[in-house]
């Protein structure tokens, strides 16, 4: 009688095991709380989907100190591409831009320069004479190139941020915040890969003279390719780093940290916490055909619809899986349809909750159709 108990009991055992192993399906491990970061504010985001991964105190308005120059240097390349500047323009030194105190890449006052070495003292030693320099080059004079700084942020929806000045030296009305300044960073790398690789130079030489880059982490990580850090009394010790592994580009921005090693380590604790419980996936690609639907009253009956930019999510690891994807059209579309018209949503949902949503557009215009094909149509919607 105990050997039968014992056999069924056996048998149960592993049955359950089975069960648990094979059949039952496996729940990811939770996400835990982000890192506590020792600093006035911070913010932790996917480069490609947005998504926020880690953030406190992300609209305060802070000094930035030099993480000013990712915009001056954001603004120095929209003019090139404009063709406005070339990067073999001679930039004449004034005394101005060769007075101008904190760091330096010490040029001249009254030589010539090329727009090129300048945007290197820049992005690479945090030259402030060269922010200046290059301000006056563009714009005639620092304050209105901070007009042209302000312009694009407002472009960028960097609604909590207003420059004075190119260099990021204090004053009461120039700041922005780890969101906006995460906005010119996304802008930079996504419209400027080839300036970008500059923000990854860990030394630079002029007149004769080599300094080195103050981001850390250029050293410590070799994921890490950018990309600027910013000191002031006022500021605290300031860094934005941004880092790729694996196809996944992380953007972290901390400000008002209490030293060199504190900023390095704090971007260093988000940046592996991002890597560590996050995932990144491209869902759908820009013009890509998602569906097809009736037009009615056109010049034709089918009508590709997709999506206007690439689709990307952050979700944490594991969970790709568990994705649901959904559309709604429009249930009666009538031609003229032009070209990127709205005319449904994408949803991505994850264990049951939407995680983005976006445009079903139009990829294709279509005409209104002719008489014929009108009034047949026509008859056709009264007969639904």
């Amino acid at each position: 009688m105990f050997a039968r108990t014992t056999r069924v009991d056996l048998f149960t055992l592993f049955g359950l095991i089975f069960l648990i192993l094979f059949v039952l399906p496996v729940t990811a491990a939770p996400v835990p709380a982000p890192p506590s970061v020792a600093a006035t504010g911070h913010l932790l985001i996917d480069f490609d989907s947005g998504y926020v991964l880690a953030e406190n105190n992300a609209e305060q308005r802070l000094e930035p100190a030099s993480l000013t120059k990712i915009m001056t240097a954001y603004v120095v390349m929209k003019e090139i591409q404009a063709g406005q500047v070339t990067l073999q323009d001679q930039v004449l030194v004034s005394k101005k831009a060769w007075r101008t105190p904190g760091s330096r890449m010490f040029i001249e006052v009254g030589k010539k320069i090329a727009l090129e070495d300048l945007l290197k003292g820049m992005i690479i030693q945090s030259g402030n004479d060269a922010s200046v320099a290059l301000a006056e080059h563009i714009a005639g004079s620092e304050e209105t190139f901070a007009n042209l700084m302000n312009d694009h942020a407002r472009r960028l929806g960097m609604i909590n941020t207003h420059f004075v000045n190119s260099t990021g030296l204090p004053d009461e009305q120039h700041y922005t915040t780890p969101r906006d300044i995460a906005r010119v960073t996304r802008a930079t790398i996504r419209e400027f890969p080839d300036i970008y690789q500059w923000y990854a130079t860990k030394e630079f030489t002029f007149n004769n003279i080599k300094q080195h880059n103050r981001n850390k982490l250029l050293w410590r990580d070799d994921a890490v390719d950018g990309v600027k850090t910013g000191h002031t009394e006022a500021a605290g010790f300031c860094l934005v780093a941004s880092a790729k592994k694996d196809g996944m580009r992380l953007i972290s921005v901390v400000m008002g940290t209490s030293s060199e090693d504190a900023r390095a380590s704090e971007s260093q604790s988000l940046l592996n916490y991002g890597f560590r419980f996050f995932e990144t996936h491209r869902l759908y690609g820009a013009g890509e055909k998602l569906a097809s639907t009736r037009v009615w009253k056109g010049s034709q009956e089918q009508l590709r619809l997709g999506l206007t930019r690439d689709l990307y999510i952050t979700i944490p690891r594991g969970q790709y899986q568990n994705l649901n994807a959904g559309m709604r059209i429009e249930p009666k579309i009538i031609a003229p349809v032009s070209s990127g018209q709205p005319l449904g949503k994408v949803n991505i949902a994850l264990a049951g909750e939407t995680i983005v949503e976006d445009d079903l557009v139009a990829l294709d215009p279509i005409a209104e159709g002719g008489l014929l094909q009108t009034a047949k149509d026509t008859v056709l919607l009264w007969l639904e």
